[in-house]
């Protein structure tokens, strides 16, 4: 979905809601598709004494496999992000690289609203996926799931 931006950096106090659901089943990650269902997006993009600035909050289920016992699960997850968005970088002094991080470029005042909220969602998964905190593992010996129960094994030194 991309916006256009043009009212909204001309005209100071202007705002303007946004919701809608974004279809990413058929995005592959680790090897899967996770996204099952819809990630829904719901925010506004407001100019506060110039400053224009878009707040939206995704929710979402995700599926994929435990990295401790490989068994598939599937969490909802909900984030909420902040970005303030700009024409142009003017500080010739900073690097620009540290500028991007902190805002938005919309040279030709058009956002792509989906590749944004992909990109915040995807470095906001956890790095270590698990089922659950406590989640116990395989047995390295024979390979059952330890959260079903202990195994057989005997203890094997190494």
């Amino acid at each position: 979905m991309f916006v256009d931006l043009k009212q909204l950096f001309d005209i100071i106090g202007e705002r303007r809601e946004i919701e809608y659901s974004m279809d990413l089943s058929d995005y592959e990650l680790f090897g899967g598709y996770p996204f099952r269902g819809p990630v829904r997006l719901s925010g506004e993009i407001y100019n506060k004494a110039g400053i224009v600035t878009l707040k939206m909050r995704v929710g979402f289920e995700f599926t994929t496999l435990c990295d401790r016992c490989a068994e598939e699960f599937t969490r909802y997850y909900e984030y909420r992000f902040r970005h303030v968005l700009v024409q142009k970088l003017n500080d010739s002094r900073t690097d620009k690289q540290d500028l991007e991080d902190v805002y938005i470029v919309v040279e030709d005042l058009r956002l792509d609203l989906d590749e944004l909220m992909l990109s915040d969602i995807l470095l906001s998964l956890p790095s270590k996926m698990l089922c659950r905190q406590d989640c116990a593992g395989l047995c390295p010996h024979c390979g059952k799931n330890l959260n079903d129960g202990s195994c057989d094994c005997t203890d094997i030194d190494v």
